[in-house]
């Protein structure tokens, strides 16, 4: 125990009295009051029950400031759970969107195939039924040329009809074909570009 001069003791009195300071800690433990000084003594009493609330009030802070840390490290362990399955989630979308590309490429290529194979149904259609009617035609106006000429009568004008009838019927046969063709591969080469 260390036991205060007098002249400490005044200067402890008036910095209490005049800035409201106070001796605290365990230094408190050390000091001692003179005999007979009740003032030094109530100032001492004074002092462990200031420096007792003050230590009161830290741990009140300190036990505050834990249970937040608590808090706040559990929410950065939650944090960290939704991260990662946020995480997941984007690489589940990122497939599914894959695979949604994938799927539309797939089905634009069917449709694409689909059509080229009604365009060339269609087209083949077209060329039956015109060579049927060019053949038709051709076959009819030969069988009445040919009567013409069995039953005798006069076969200048059915010849030169004839004639002129084959010659249409090839040249449509052919535009037909060529036309046909040429939109075929009008069609292929805007869609190579």
């Amino acid at each position: 125990m260390i036991e205060i001069t007098e002249h400490t003791r005044n200067v402890l009195l008036e910095v209490a009295k005049k800035k409201k300071i106070y001796v605290e800690g365990s230094f408190l433990k050390l000091l001692r009051a003179p005999k007979g000084d009740q003032e030094f003594a109530d100032y001492l009493e004074l002092c462990k029950k200031k420096d007792t609330d003050a230590r009161r009030k830290r741990l009140q802070v300190t036990k505050q400031v834990q249970a937040q840390n608590k808090e706040l490290e559990a929410k950065q362990k939650e944090n960290e759970t939704l991260m990662i399955e946020l995480e997941a989630a984007l690489e589940e979308a990122q497939k599914l969107k894959e695979q949604a590309e994938a799927g539309m490429d797939k089905a634009l290529e069917d449709l694409d195939l689909m059509q080229k194979r009604s365009q060339f149904e269609l087209i083949g259609t077209i060329v039956r039924v015109a060579l049927v009617i060019i053949v038709g035609v051709g076959v009819l106006t030969t069988v009445m040329y040919g009567l013409a000429l069995v039953s005798g009568t006069d076969t200048q004008i059915i010849g030169s009809t004839w004639s002129n009838m084959f010659g249409i019927l090839l040249t449509n046969a052919f535009s037909i074909v060529g036309t046909i063709m040429g939109v075929k591969y009008a069609t292929e080469k805007s869609e190579d570009k």
